[in-house]
């Protein structure tokens, strides 16, 4: 059977004369056929073979995504070699640490600038450096893009590493993921099957939009799986023209992180609160009537209102991604219900994956045609095993797993058990096999009085009710009660009446007994979140060390055993 690699190719070879991908560079797209790439893809190939690299070698790319980039990755693969992405705007010092634990043979960077970062804290290590390659030596953009006949992937075994992937986590200690040929290839006849399913029917090729760091495991897998497919893949080449750029690709479907989804629907109810009073009392009432249809409460005029809603209003935020939109695909955390509701009352669907690297980016995908559950993320997939094990903690065995972190024995004997990978996450399935990620086992907070709590669902409820509020952070291990953190525009009133009203519903020890407002931000530069955005909790915890010890001093609460 062929391997994920060879099935791309021959997916290239069938769309050589139509476009396969493309960037947006302003207004403009610039792209190439799949003739083209693949043109792209062997003159890379020669030209890595000047390096000498032996087979299974380690190679790190470090770049911006672009078509470039997907060029250079598919001749690394194709070449036998070991992807090592990294991440274009985390810390140089950071990414030196890296690259001396998987030690590359070659380090590729975008341009020559790139590795004048790194050249500043790899001569402040005694490590050799490797030899560096900019995208310009290995793809001269004056270069013909076609007349290069290109060659067949060399040929790969199941258990050959194709990449590995290093993620830091909520700890800050990066660890590298390695992923071999078996678990991509079972990975994209998955994540490409669901794609069928989700654009059953439809003529012609898929229009799909990517805008997340190429480095990230879902990410790359998204990514692959497109390309395995007959669709026109569009890269985002700039951030702050998200919007614009998603309009002009008019997407089929495209994947997003939780964040984005979020300023949405506070961009949108911001821009309605500053509208006439007809308009946002229209709004009011067909919200209104959207979330007692998905609850099953309607009323009586309730489709009067929500019909005419979405004809004036919602159809006009639905035209924001394009004529196209079938669905936003959600991933990398979970998204508040309210989000999900609020794209469902638009018309959009937003359908959930989740997986972490170590499971080749997924494990539970929602089913197009079968029952999306508001604050699930869908079945597991085919082929993959999900059960709960202690402390509620969801444990996954299947050909996705990997083989094991880079260097890490310890670490790997640890976390793979008897063939179950033990993912870390807290959840439950439903009566529809559904999904739902409660938390982080590792997350918990253990009170001096003995009870466990999981800060994770408290603290969305929190923010949900908090429409100013960028963090919220529960803490209070080793303490008698719960108090919490929250950044942001809010003011002390606000966080109150919040407490206030989840606090009603809360047994005493998970009720939230105080609180600071913190004027710093949470970013990953402050090296308080990752990448992705979610909140490493030990910096947090160090940083505001302070802040947390006076919750505990200012305000006596009332005795939560008490209560």
């Amino acid at each position: 059977m062929p391997n994920f690699l060879e099935n791309l190719f021959a997916q290239l070879h069938r769309g050589s004369v139509r476009i396969v991908l493309r960037e947006i560079r302003g207004d403009q797209f610039h792209d190439v056929t799949g003739a083209q790439l693949l043109s792209q893809i062997q003159r890379a190939r020669e030209a890595l073979r000047r390096y000498h690299l032996q087979p299974g070698a380690r190679c790190a790319l470090f770049a911006p995504n672009s078509i470039r980039w997907m060029a250079i990755d598919l001749a690394l693969m194709a070449e036998g070699l070991v992807v090592v992405p990294l991440y274009s705007r985390q810390a140089p010092g950071e990414l030196v640490a890296v690259m001396q634990d998987c030690q590359p043979s070659l380090l590729i960077v975008g341009d020559k600038s790139l590795g004048d970062e790194l050249a500043r804290p790899w001569a402040a290590s005694s490590a050799a450096q490797p030899p560096q390659a900019t995208f310009e030596d290995l793809l001269p953009l004056a270069a013909p893009s076609e007349g290069i006949s290109p060659a067949p992937p060399n040929p790969r075994r199941e258990s050959d590493l194709v990449t590995i992937v290093y993620t830091s986590g909520t700890s800050g200690e990066p660890k590298g993921v390695c992923l071999d040929t078996g678990n991509v290839s079972f990975m994209l006849s998955r994540t490409t099957g669901r794609l069928d399913q989700l654009m059953r029917g439809s003529q012609g090729p898929d229009c799909v939009f990517h805008y997340l760091p190429l480095n990230f495991a879902a990410s790359w897998i998204a990514t692959l799986s497109f390309l395995s497919r007959e669709s026109v893949l569009t890269l985002s080449t700039d951030l702050n023209r998200l919007a614009d750029e998603i309009r002009l690709a008019a997407p089929h479907y495209f994947l997003n992180v939780p964040t984005l989804l979020e300023r949405v629907r506070r961009g949108v109810h911001d821009a309605i609160a500053k509208r006439p009073a007809v308009i946002r009392s229209l709004f009011a009432k067909a919200r209104d009537a959207s979330e007692r249809r998905q609850t099953q409460t309607a009323k009586p005029f309730d489709a009067f209102w929500l019909a005419l809603g979405r004809k004036l209003i919602f159809s006009k935020i639905k035209e924001r991604f394009g004529p196209h939109l079938r669905a936003l695909i959600c991933g990398s955390a979970p998204l508040a219900p309210e989000t999900q509701n609020f794209f469902l009352m638009l018309g959009v669907r937003v359908l959930q994956v989740y997986g972490l690297t170590e499971t080749t980016g997924i494990c539970t995908m929602d089913d197009p045609n079968g029952t999306v559950d508001t604050g699930h993320v869908g079945p597991t997939i085919d082929g993959i095993e999900m059960k709960i094990a202690e402390n509620e903690e969801i444990v996954v065995r299947g050909p996705n797993v990997f083989p094991g972190y880079w260097n890490r024995q310890e670490e790997t004997a640890r976390v793979l058990q008897d063939g179950w990978f033990r993912t870390g996450d807290q959840g439950e399935p439903n009566a529809h096999g559904n999904w739902r990620i409660i938390g982080r086992v590792k997350n918990l907070i253990i009170l001096n009085s003995g009870h466990k709590v999981p800060p994770e669902p408290i603290e969305d409820k929190i923010a949900q009710l908090l429409a100013g509020a960028q963090h919220v952070v529960v803490v209070g291990n080793g303490r008698g009660y719960l108090c919490a953190l929250v950044t942001g525009p809010v003011e002390p009133a606000a966080v109150q009446s919040a407490l206030d009203a989840i606090n009603s519903d809360l047994p005493h020890y998970r009720q939230i007994r105080n609180f600071t407002i913190l004027r710093e931000t949470l970013t990953p530069d402050g090296g308080l979140l990752t990448a992705m955005g979610k909140l490493r909790r030990a910096a947090i915890n160090t940083r505001f060390a302070q802040e947390i010890d006076g919750l505990y001093t200012t305000k006596k609460p009332a005795d939560p055993l008490s209560s």
